[in-house]
């Protein structure tokens, strides 16, 4: 593969609280998913990130998750199916009301932290997201991890679906992310990350922790933008992905 996008978790701020350097972010990326009222946002800073993103020229989807602002999103909540339904449908029709204003629009969804984990495995969780999304908008495309059941699912459905790795976290054996707080979870090294992802799209191969290799698709990096070395991890990946000779470029108009 000799294009892929670089893609972020922007506008994970609340009120006078920020969070991560969204302005350098959107310099270097090329699309962004966007909180939107779960996990962080408010209608000021929606406005203000997809204003930012607007001008940058990058493209924006919606990042819904569990409304669970005190734990940002990686806690899983008792939700049934249908609550599941219609707080995702409520956080991409805020996020595509506020872009209306911004005078740009939102082009795929990607479900956020708890909720795309609990997705990657779960059939039910995935196909309320999607029934969600198709209410709101049947344009809508996904933007969902590698390997999963949210993938999987979407492709059933005819559903445009984009397939995502991580530059700055580690995979298990089978595939999936490790567990924050576990061993091997996040990759803070940047040269690390960056020659980890260069060889991933050579070969198609991820290193996993147990020091084996997994078959992965991808259409986009994600680097999370809420971590310390954020900016420096994403200039230092694209940095060497171009060098690879690999063109930056959006995974969707």
């Amino acid at each position: 593969m000799r294009r892929i996008d670089l893609n972020a978790d922007l506008g994970e701020g609340y009120g006078p609280w920020r969070m991560g350097d969204d302005a350098a972010m959107l310099a270097i990326v090329t699309s962004a998913n966007i909180a939107c009222g779960g996990h962080a946002g408010d209608p000021e800073i929606m406005y203000e990130t997809l204003s930012l993103a607007r001008e940058r020229g990058v493209v924006v989807g919606a990042h819904p998750s569990y409304p669970d602002r005190m734990g940002f999103g990686r806690r899983r909540l008792p939700c049934t199916t249908g609550e599941i339904e219609r707080f995702v449908a409520a956080q991409v029709a805020a996020l595509m009301g506020i872009a209306a204003l911004a005078e740009t629009h939102i082009a795929y969804v990607k479900p956020h932290g708890a909720l795309a984990n609990v997705a990657t495995v779960e059939r039910d969780v995935a196909a309320a997201i999607l029934r969600a999304v198709r209410a709101v908008d049947p344009k809508l495309a996904i933007l969902a991890i590698s390997g999963t059941m949210l993938e999987q699912l979407a492709r059933e459905q005819n559903i445009a679906v984009y397939s995502e790795i991580f530059a700055d976290r580690g995979y298990t054996a089978e595939g999936n992310l490790v567990p924050r707080g576990q061993p091997g979870a996040l990759i803070d090294d940047a040269d690390e990350a960056a020659g980890r992802l260069v060889r991933f799209l050579e070969t198609g191969l991820m290193p996993t922790v147990d020091g084996g290799e997994k078959r992965l698709e991808a259409h986009s990096i994600c680097i999370h933008g809420d971590s310390f070395h954020a900016v420096a991890m994403a200039r230092r990946v694209r940095t060497a992905l171009m060098a690879a000779g690999v063109e930056i470029a959006p995974f969707i108009g």
